[in-house]
Formats: C-alpha cells, structure tokens, sequence
C-alpha cells in the first residue's frame, strides 16, 4: 500500500498559497468548495488549448474573482479582449452570477509541471513514444533552469495488453523536504488503447525561512491592459513578417 501524500497539499500554507482564497460560514462551505470545482472543471475543458496551468480563485463578500494562469494569453484575451469578455459572459452565465477574470502568463513554461505534463500527453496522443517524450521534456526543464525533474507514465504503454508504470528522473527530487519547491503537475492522455496517466515533479530549489515558492507567473495585468499588450504584440509580429516578405 502506497504511503504518498499531494506534494502541494504537502506545502500549502508553509511555503505554498491556497488556490482558491475565500472565508464562509458552515453551512456554505461544502457549496463553494463544489462550485470551485465545477468553475475548474469548465475553464478548464473550454480552455485547454490555451494551455492552462491552474485557476485561481478569490472570493470577497459580492465579487468573485478568477484569476486563469496560463501559457497562451494571447488565445484567452483575444482581439481587443473579445476573447476574456466572452469567456466572462460564459462562465458568469453558468455559475448565475457576475465574476471577474484576470489572464495572468506563465513566466517559464518548461519549469511548470502541469504544462509539462499535458505536453507530454499531447505528444503520447500523437503515437509518439513514450520514453522519446518523457527523456525530451525532462531534458527542455533541466535546461530552463530546474534542479530536477521526475515524469511517471501509467497505463497500457507501447499498446501492451497489461498496464505498468514506468518513470524517470533527473537531479534532485526531495520530496519529503517542506521547504524544497516542488511543482507537481497531473493529467491523462486519451489514446485508443485507453488512458495514460501522465504524472511530472519538478524541483526548482529550496527555499530559505520566511520565503515563498516561486509561482512561475508575470505581473498580473488587468484586462484591458492585457488585450492592449498582446494585440501590440500580434500587429508587432505581423509587422516583422510583412517587412521580411
């Protein structure tokens, strides 16, 4: 019998934050913590594209605000933030009331391990090999600057009729040290021959007393400010491809 425990679940609180921040009496309680869900199950699925890492939620006492970390933003905000107003009416219409949604980008998208993960499993639905795409995206995080790296694949492997686990590592992965940074990410990959469970752990340093793990995010931007940023960016880059032309 397994004796593993959450590596975030394992941090929160000592040198990770909580993903969704908010204060309820009891007997609302269990009803936030499923519409929390439910909120991140559908940005999810509507999103997944855009490569989402993780949805951030703070609740005050008339707003809600959802924050979605992301490696596209460009995709979320859309030309002149068509694309956050869109989502804002969708979700707002699904939960049956206003909410706020801020788009805030990866900072390095090798060193976060849910992004990793899904890469991993992309590649798998594509009949890549499994050992090709773990030993590539283990090389990508070590190179972005990662002490260590573990990736576990389980399922039925190769198309073998008997699932099995298999893994590797690379550096240091000290799970069991509190104040060791380590981002762990999970997801599945839907193949014909079934699902592949995709499991990454990446080590980014340990932290001295008083220090936070690094949350692998830029500035927060708000929405505006963000359809200005990446729409300059969009013109900038058709711009340099017209000139080349």
């Amino acid at each position: 019998m397994g004796q593993k425990t959450h590596p975030t679940g394992f941090r929160v609180g000592i040198i990770k934050p909580w993903l969704s921040t908010w204060y309820a009496k009891v007997r609302d309680y269990a009803g936030f913590v499923a519409e929390d869900a439910k909120i991140r199950k559908y940005i999810k699925k509507k999103l997944y594209t855009a490569g989402v890492s993780r949805i951030l939620i703070d609740r005050k006492s008339q707003s809600t605000t959802i924050t979605v970390v992301t490696a596209k933003p460009g995709i979320i905000v859309g030309r002149g933030g068509q694309g956050i107003d869109d989502l804002k009416k969708d979700v707002s219409k699904y939960l049956g009331r206003t909410v706020l949604i801020n788009v805030v980008e990866v900072a390095r998208i090798d060193t976060d391990a849910q992004l990793v993960a899904e890469s991993i499993a992309q590649q798998l639905e594509k009949r890549i090999a499994f050992r090709r795409a773990m030993k590539q995206a283990m090389q990508r995080t070590m190179r972005a600057g990662a002490q260590g790296i573990k990736v576990m694949v389980s399922g039925r492997l190769g198309g073998a009729e008997i699932a099995r686990s298999e893994w590797a590592k690379e550096g240091r992965i000290p799970l069991q040290t509190l104040r060791a940074d380590v981002d762990y990410g999970f997801t599945e990959a839907d193949t014909i021959m079934g699902k592949i469970g995709v499991k990454v752990w990446i080590f980014k340093g340990d932290l001295m007393p008083g220090e936070k793990a690094d949350q692998n995010i830029k500035s927060k931007n708000t929405t505006k400010d963000s359809a200005d940023k990446f729409n300059k960016r969009s013109r900038r880059g058709k711009s340099a491809e017209v000139s080349s032309k």
